[in-house]
C-alpha cells in the first residue's frame, strides 16, 4: 500500500516545527511553545514515521550527530558507473525513443551520489568519483536536507541521485561571504562561481557540520536494486517506489516520440526560472528489459541519453572594459560589446570575473567575440576571435583614484582598491537604501549617487534630505537640468513620509530584508525605539530572525557611528502607523501563494501587501505550509494547481478569496 503524500507533508510541517522550536530553546534560550505542545507534536511525528516507516534526515526524533574525518575513505562501485550519450538535437530524441515510451527529466547539475540501505537504514553513501571509485561520505549524506534516514523498505536497496544546492541558497551563501568580506576587511575573499562547485566542496567536506550548513539537497534518478521487489518493467513504478520511500525523484514527464518535442520545450520554458541547477534533460526508456537488452558501449549505456540545451551563440564586437568598484574593495572587469540577442533577450555585457581570464581570453578593443548565455541565464565569453591582447587593468581605482593592487588568491588574479574611504565602499550602501522596497526614491540611480558622493554632496543617509540646498550644484551637473533636479528634489521630499518596515530595511542591518523587517516592525507594533532597545533573546524568537539576525540588529544599535547616523536620518523622516496594524488580521497565520492573472489588482505585489496587512504570508511556492492557493484559473493543470490538489490545500480564485476575508468590507 502506497505512502499517503498527506502524510509526507505533515510529517515535513512537524519537523520544521519542531526543529525551530528546539533552536530557540537550546540555542537562542528563547521558548516559542509550551513543553507540553513541543511533546504532543513530537509523538504525532514519532507516530507517523512508524506508520510511514520514514525518518528524515533532520527529523528531531533521529539525532544526527556531525562527525569529522581525517580523510575521506575511498571504494570501488560494484559496477562502473557510465556517462550517457548526448545530443543537442531535439529530433534525435523521436529516433531514440522509435515505438517505446520514456521519461523525460531534469539533468540535474550537482554531484552524483550512490546511496545504499540496509534493514531500512542508511548504511552508505559514496561519491560517483571517476565512474570506478568515489569518495565515502556517510556522515556527509546524513545531514543532506531532504534524505531520508529510515525507510519502509528493509531489503538491500540501492539509488542514484543528485546532490545540489538551489540557486537561491547558493545566493545566500555568497552574499553570507561578501557580507562577512566586509565585516572583517578581507578583499581576498572569493565567492563560489556556481552551485555545482559549492556542491562539490560542500559534499566532500571531512566535517559534516559544514555540509549541514549548506543546504545540499539529493534527488533520485536511478533505481540501481531492491531486493525481491518487482516493478513490472517500468522505470516510472521505480520513480513511485522511490518517492513511497521518502526521496524526492527527480522531476520527469513520460514521452512518446510524438510528444518529447513538445517536452523539451516545456523543460525549457521552465529553466530560466527554476530553482534547481541543471545543464539539460536526460531521456531513459521506460522499459527495463527492452533498455537492458539493447546493452552498452565502452563508454555509454544505451536505454537513456542526455539532452544538452544548445547554447545559442552570437557574434559580437569588444568596446571594451568597465571596471566596476564594489562595497569589499574588488575591482571587477565589466565586458562591454555591441547588443545581441540571446535566448529572447537583448544582451550587451557580460562579467569577466577578474585579471586572469582578461589575460586569458587576450582581450582588446575591436575583437570579435562570441558570447553566450551559460544554462541560458548568465551571459558569458565563449571565446575571442581575434585576441588581439592590449586591455590593462588601470592603475587607480576608478571611484576614488587611489592606486590599485593586483591580489592573488586560488591562481586567480584580480584588482582592489585599498583605500578604506573610497566611495565605492559606500556607494552600494546609499543603493541599498533609495530602492523600492526600502525609502524608494525615484531618480537616485547608482550613476547618480555616485556623482552626489563624487561632489561631497552626500557622506550619510541623512545628507540626502538636505540635497536642496545644493540645488544650483546639482543643476549645473552632467545629465541635470532645473527639471530633472526639480523632480528628484520632489521624490526625495515624498519619501520622507514612510513606514517603520521600509526604515529597517533600507539601513542595511546585514541579513535583513524586506520580510525580516516586516516581522520586526509587526512584532513591536512599528515602535523604533522598542526595537533599538530590544535584546538579542527577545528579537531572535521573531519568527524568520532567530539569533544570527537578531545579533546583527543588536551590534547596529551598539556601534556609536551606525546609531548616530540613525539617529540624524530620523530627523528628517515622519513615520507612519504600519497599516497592517488597522487591519483586521484575518489571515494571521495563513501562507497563501498566487498564481496566474489578476483581475482586481494591478499586479501581484499589491495583492501580496494586502495579505501582508491582514497578517497573512505570501509565500513563492506551494508547500505543505500553504493554506491557500489563489489562482483564477481554479481548473488549471499548472505545477502550482497540481500540487495544491495532492496537498488538500483550497484552490481559490480571486472573487473567492476576497469574499473569504471580506475584502469590500474592509476596503469602505
Amino acid at each position: 500500500m502506497g505512502i499517503r503524500e498527506s502524510d509526507r507533508a505533515r510529517m515535513r510541517e512537524l519537523i520544521d516545527i519542531l526543529n525551530r522550536a528546539s533552536e530557540a530553546y537550546y540555542n537562542e534560550n528563547t521558548e516559542i511553545m509550551s513543553n507540553l505542545e513541543y511533546d504532543g507534536l513530537y509523538d504525532e511525528l514519532a507516530a507517523l514515521e512508524e506508520k510511514t516507516g520514514i525518518t528524515m534526515s533532520d527529523s528531531p526524533t533521529e539525532h544526527v550527530g556531525y562527525a569529522a574525518a581525517a580523510e575521506l575513505p575511498k571504494e570501488r562501485h560494484e559496477a562502473p558507473m557510465l556517462s550517457l550519450d548526448k545530443t543537442k538535437d531535439r529530433e534525435a530524441l523521436r529516433g531514440f525513443l522509435g515505438s517505446h515510451d520514456g521519461l523525460l527529466s531534469w539533468k540535474m547539475d550537482g554531484l552524483t551520489v550512490v546511496l545504499t540501505y540496509e534493514g531500512g537504514r542508511l548504511s552508505k553513501a559514496v561519491t560517483r568519483g571517476n565512474g570506478e571509485i568515489g569518495e565515502v561520505i556517510t556522515d556527509n549524506a546524513r545531514v543532506f536536507e531532504n534524505v531520508p534516514l529510515r525507510i519502509p523498505f528493509q531489503g538491500t536497496l540501492i539509488l542514484r541521485g543528485e546532490a545540489v544546492i538551489r540557486y537561491s541558497d547558493f545566493q545566500k551563501i555568497n552574499e553570507q561571504l561578501e557580507e562577512e568580506a566586509i565585516k572583517t576587511g578581507d578583499p581576498s575573499f572569493v565567492q563560489y562561481k556556481n552551485p555545482r562547485n559549492l556542491c562539490s566542496g560542500s559534499v566532500r567536506q571531512l566535517n559534516n557540520k559544514i555540509t549541514a550548513e549548506r543546504h545540499v539537497r539529493f534527488y533520485a534518478f536511478a533505481l540501481v536494486q531492491a531486493d525481491g521487489m518487482s516493478f513490472d518493467n517500468s522505470v516510472e513504478n521505480q520513480f513511485r517506489f522511490l518517492s513511497e520511500q521518502g526521496f524526492d525523484v527527480v522531476e520527469y514527464e513520460r514521452v512518446n516520440a510524438d510528444t518529447v518535442v513538445d517536452a523539451v520545450g516545456e523543460f525549457e520554458k521552465k529553466a530560466a526560472h527554476s530553482d534547481l541547477p541543471s545543464d539539460g534533460l536526460v531521456l531513459v526508456l521506460d522499459d527495463i528489459a527492452y533498455g537492458l537488452s539493447l546493452g552498452m558501449t565502452a563508454k555509454f549505456p544505451r536505454n537513456a541519453i542526455a539532452f544538452k540545451w544548445e547554447d545559442e551563440l552570437a557574434q559580437t564586437t569588444l568596446l571594451g572594459i568597465e571596471w566596476s568598484a564594489s562595497r569589499t574593495g574588488r575591482i571587477n572587469p565589466v565586458a562591454v560589446f555591441d547588443p545581441v540577442e540571446l535566448e529572447g533577450t537583448t544582451v550587451k555585457r557580460a562579467s569577466v570575473h577578474n585579471l586572469s581570464m582578461i589575460n586569458s581570453l587576450q582581450l582588446g578593443i575591436g575583437d570579435q567575440i562570441t558570447v553566450y548565455k551559460a544554462n541560458m541565464i548568465i551571459p558569458q565569453i565563449a571565446e575571442n576571435l581575434t585576441r588581439s591582447g592590449g586591455i590593462k587593468a588601470p592603475e587607480q581605482c576608478p571611484v576614488c583614484g587611489a592606486p590599485t593592487r593586483v591580489l592573488k588568491d586560488n591562481e586567480s588574479e584580480f584588482l582592489y582598491c585599498p583605500n578604506e574611504e573610497c566611495p565605492a565602499k559606500k556607494v552600494q550602501s546609499f543603493v541599498h537604501f533609495v530602492q523600492r522596497g526600502a525609502m524608494n526614491i525615484d531618480g537616485l540611480s547608482e550613476m547618480t549617487l555616485e556623482k552626489l558622493i563624487d561632489e561631497g554632496l552626500i557622506k550619510n543617509y541623512a545628507d540626502i534630505y538636505h540635497l536642496k540646498d545644493h540645488k544650483d550644484a546639482i543643476e549645473k551637473m552632467d545629465g541635470f537640468g532645473a527639471r530633472s533636479c526639480e523632480k528628484l528634489l520632489s521624490a526625495i521630499e515624498t519619501s520622507r513620509d514612510t513606514t517603520p518596515e521600509r526604515v529597517l530595511f533600507a539601513i542595511g542591518i546585514p541579513g535583513i530584508g524586506e520580510a525580516g523587517a516586516r516581522a520586526v516592525c509587526q512584532y513591536f507594533d512599528g515602535d523604533m525605539d522598542r526595537i533599538r532597545r530590544a535584546d538579542p533573546e527577545t528579537l531572535a524568537q521573531i519568527e524568520g530572525v532567530g539569533g544570527k539576525l537578531a545579533a546583527n540588529i543588536k551590534q547596529y544599535w551598539d556601534d556609536p557611528q551606525t546609531a548616530a547616523q540613525f539617529d540624524r536620518l530620523m530627523e528628517e523622516l515622519h513615520l507612519e502607523t504600519a497599516k497592517g496594524a488597522e487591519m483586521p488580521q484575518t489571515l494571521a497565520g495563513k501562507t497563501v501563494v498566487i498564481t496566474g492573472n489578476l483581475k482586481h489588482f494591478e499586479n501581484r505585489g499589491q495583492l501580496q501587501e494586502l495579505i501582508r496587512q491582514m497578517g497573512g504570508k505570501a509565500a513563492g511556492s506551494v508547500s505543505a505550509k500553504t493554506d491557500y492557493l489563489i489562482n483564477n484559473d481554479a481548473s488549471s493543470s499548472s505545477n502550482k494547481n497540481k500540487k495544491a490538489r495532492e496537498l488538500g490545500i483550497p484552490i481559490l480564485t480571486e472573487d473567492d478569496f476576497l469574499e473569504m476575508i471580506h475584502y469590500n468590507s474592509v476596503s469602505k
